[in-house]
Parts: C-alpha cells; sequence; structure tokens
C-alpha cells in the first residue's frame, strides 16, 4: 500500500456517484468528466452509482435521465450501474460489524437537544455550519429510547493513540493524534480534528436511513475504489470516511476534490441553489465548459466536432496535470 492508501500495482477503479435528486448540472458534469478522465488516464475502470439512500429527496426517473445525460457526453460506465437502495444488507452488516467492536452506539438526541446542549454551553453556530456532536448519548441512552446510530469516532481516536503511545500518552500527543492527516491530489496536505469539528458522526438516521458517510465507504470497499475523485465541497467529508475505513479494516483509496461551479451569488452551483438542468443541445459545448473549470486546454481546432476526439484531447491533459506524464 502507499501513503494515499492506494494498492502498488493495483487496478484502477474510479466512481461517479450521483444523487438521482434531479437532472445533472454544470457541476456535476465538472465531477462526472473528471472522474472519468481520470480512469481513462490511467487505463482504469469507470463506475457508476446512484446514491439513492435518501429515497424521500429522489426524483423518479431521475436516475435513467442522469445516465442518459452521462451517454449523450460520451460519458459510459464500464459496468453496469449500482442503486444504493438495493444495498441496505451490506450497510446493516458494516453497522453491525462496528457495534461488535464498540465503535458505534445508539443516540436519542434530537437536532433541538444538540442545539440546546450547545446553547447551554454559550455556542453559537455559525452559518450553514452543523453543530458537532457533545456526546451526550456516548455514555448512556440514561433511559431515553434510541433514535439513531453513532460512530464513536472520539473513542476512536482515543484507543488510536492509546495503541500508539501506550503509557507515554499525554495531552500533547493525544491531541496531535486526533488531528488526521490526509493527501488531496489537487488540493494537496488536509487536516482535520474530526472530534472537533463534527464529533461522533451519525451512521443510521432517525428515521431508519443510512447516513451517506457509512454507505459510501461500504460502497467504494465493495466496489474495490482504489481513486475518489468528486467536488471540492465533498472535501471536509473524507476524514470521517477516512475514519470509518479504518475502524472496518477497508482500504482507503486516494482522493481528487475537483473545482466546484458557482451560481450567480457565488455559493456552489447545486440542485438546491436553483441550477438548472445541463443543456446538452450542444453536448461537446458543454464539456468544454467544464474541461475550463478543470484548467484543462481549449479545443485546438474549433472544427473539432467529435465528442470522442476531444476527450482523447483532454484525457492526455488530464494525465499531464495529474499523474506526471510526458
Amino acid at each position: 500500500m502507499t501513503e494515499d492508501g492506494a494498492a502498488t500495482g493495483a487496478r484502477y477503479i474510479g466512481r461517479f456517484a450521483p444523487s438521482p435528486t434531479g437532472p445533472l448540472h454544470a457541476g456535476s458534469l465538472v465531477a462526472a468528466l473528471a472522474s472519468w478522465l481520470d480512469a481513462r488516464a490511467q487505463q482504469g475502470q469507470w463506475l457508476v452509482r446512484m446514491e439513492d439512500v435518501d429515497a424521500p429527496r429522489c426524483v423518479p426517473g431521475a436516475d435513467e435521465f442522469i445516465l442518459q445525460q452521462l451517454a449523450t457526453c460520451g460519458l459510459v460506465p464500464d459496468a453496469p450501474p449500482q442503486w444504493q437502495s438495493a444495498r441496505s444488507p451490506l450497510y446493516q452488516r458494516a453497522l453491525d460489524q462496528l457495534v461488535a467492536q464498540g465503535h458505534a452506539y445508539p443516540c436519542a438526541c434530537s437536532r433541538k437537544d444538540i442545539e440546546d446542549a450547545h446553547a447551554a454551553q454559550g455556542h453559537t453556530r455559525e452559518r450553514h455550519a452543523a453543530l458537532p456532536y457533545p456526546g451526550t448519548c456516548r455514555q448512556g441512552l440514561q433511559g431515553r429510547a434510541g433514535r439513531s446510530w453513532r460512530f464513536n469516532a472520539t473513542d476512536f481516536k482515543q484507543k488510536q493513540a492509546l495503541a500508539l503511545y501506550g503509557h507515554a500518552l499525554t495531552a500533547t500527543n493525544t491531541a496531535a493524534n486526533h488531528l488526521l492527516q490526509w493527501h488531496d491530489r489537487r488540493l494537496g496536505e488536509q487536516h482535520q480534528d474530526v472530534t472537533q469539528a463534527v464529533g461522533d458522526f451519525i451512521l443510521r438516521r432517525a428515521d431508519g436511513l443510512w447516513a451517506y458517510q457509512l454507505a459510501v465507504v461500504v460502497d467504494d470497499a465493495d466496489q474495490g475504489i482504489t481513486d475518489v475523485v468528486r467536488g471540492e465541497d465533498l472535501a471536509d467529508n473524507t476524514p470521517r470516511q477516512i475514519l470509518l475505513q479504518q475502524a472496518l479494516g477497508v482500504p482507503t483509496p486516494r482522493y481528487l476534490h475537483t473545482p466546484l461551479v458557482c451560481g450567480d451569488n457565488g455559493e456552489k452551483l447545486s440542485k438546491q441553489n436553483g441550477a438548472r438542468a445541463l443543456d446538452l443541445a450542444d453536448p461537446l459545448q458543454a464539456l468544454a465548459s467544464a474541461a475550463q473549470v478543470l484548467g484543462l486546454p481549449p479545443l485546438p481546432n474549433p472544427h473539432i466536432r467529435c465528442i470522442s476526439d476531444a476527450l482523447t484531447l483532454w484525457v492526455a491533459a488530464w494525465r499531464r496535470n495529474y499523474n506526471g506524464a510526458p
């Protein structure tokens, strides 16, 4: 294994994992194109996985429409797509493993309970920021009924520190070990203290749905994903996923987080932010716009109208940018 977690000499397997809550938009195409180019640049396999675990937000037919959009752009997966909604037994097995290992516990807290606990300590929430879980149920439910399941990130990092330092454990090296560090192929060295940033995070929600963090880790491991290429907005999810990978004993992929496409208000373009569906009347132009966001060169010949020729040129440029090839 390399320091980044990818198996040396192993076959490359990448993936694009959209949520079928509506059609692809310009930001989605950037992530799809980047993941496809990275797989092709390394002569690997490219998969598509529909992340429909949050069923209430999914739009009927959006999954098939997304596949049509990708095909129109020449981005066709190398194996049949998979749907998270069909994989619940895998997620349950992973949760059972974490519970048996003492890495997960039931939680009775509502969102208001968490807000009240922070308010009692004089903490305020920044705009768009989630409050870290204060650990209320970590030592037991105190007679309340469990609503959800959480990963015990605090104890897990403490056990890692004990294993590393043993009787020499101090406040200083405990704090250092709580800081999870990883390398992003575009952003460089990254770090986060999960226990301070988010606390013990959700694995299964109070409504019975599986949380994104657990589902994506189980899926990536089951599909043998070696490289994850996705939008920069998901970079802060990476440390939580690495912790789960460590707890479950599965490999950590390499990560590359791509630039975001922003709307007129300066915020990330998204379906929640009013992003319009891709206009694929001219799919090559849509791809060229996505390539520009990724820092790839414009097509040298304005008369190139063949998508496959354009993709071939961008694969070579991507290889130069990220794989060190001449």
